[in-house]
Formats: structure tokens, sequence, C-alpha cells
């Protein structure tokens, strides 16, 4: 059974694939009801699903008529470069796999290229030692989002 999280990932993107803007706007408190659970759980999908490192700019405006709006932010060089410094230093393999399905869902690598990636960074292959393999997988990663965003200034040439 899908977590709650997952349920309201999973409205908010139907909701934003159905709108006839790239954003839509939502009220909190009425995501809350839908869900049946407390605001503060709205928040956490937001914060760490809808963020900039994957591909969403949220705004909000408190108050009576407040509102948060979700813009899915369109792919360019500037978004690739936050993409790799967010990246760090090192990357545990769960959440290099998160930034492999934000690639995925902003349609700039294909299905099968999404687990090739995952491969090259899974934790049983990397032969250093388990100190060393965020490390590593952080350097891998970052190799592969720079061809990427490379690739993609290519093509908008």
């Amino acid at each position: 059974m899908a977590r709650l999280s997952d349920l309201i990932e999973d409205f908010i993107k139907s909701l934003i694939e159905e709108a006839d803007e790239e954003y839509v706007e939502i009220k909190r408190n009425e995501l809350a009801n839908i869900f049946n659970c407390a605001p503060s759980q709205i928040n956490y999908v937001l914060e760490t699903r809808f963020n900039l490192s994957n591909g969403y700019i949220i705004e909000s405006r408190r108050g009576g008529g407040g509102y948060i709006k979700i813009i899915k932010r369109p792919v360019s060089k500037d978004w690739m470069s936050k993409l790799i410094s967010d990246i760090g230093d090192n990357i545990t393999e769960s959440k290099s796999r998160l930034y492999i399905d934000t690639l995925l869902e902003h349609n700039l690598i294909t299905e099968r290229e999404a687990a090739l990636m995952k491969s090259v960074l899974n934790e049983k292959i990397l032969p250093v030692s388990q100190y060393e393999k965020p490390i590593l997988r952080a350097i891998l990663l970052k190799v592969m989002l720079a061809e990427l965003s490379n690739n993609l200034i290519k093509r908008s040439d």
C-alpha cells in the first residue's frame, strides 16, 4: 500500500499534468481535508518532493485567501548546475535514485538510461570501502549530470 506522502505527491502531480499551465494553485487546508491529514503533512510533501532539485518552485501566500502555487520549472543549464551543486561531496544511493527519477520525470533521460545510471551507482558494485562509496557515487553522478547538461546545451543551439 502506498504511503500517504506518495498519494499526496501523485495527486499534486496529476493536477499539474491536467492543468493548462505549468503550475497549479492549491489551498493547503483543503488538500489536508481531502487526505484527512494535518496541514504539516502537506508541507512535508511540498518541501521534500516539490523543491528546486526536483524541478519545482513553490510560491505561497498566507492568510484567508492564501494559496500554494506549485510551478514545474523548465529545465535549464542553471537548473542542472543547481542539481550538481546540491549533490555535494557525497550522496546515498537512495538520494541518487531520486535525482535520476527527477531526470526521468522531466524527460531528460530514457527508462533505459535511468536503469543504467542507477546500476552504476549501486551500493553493491562500487569497488571501494563503505566510507568511500558515497564520495565515489557523488563524483560519478556529477559527471553524468555535467555530461547531460552539456548535451542539453548542444541540442538547444
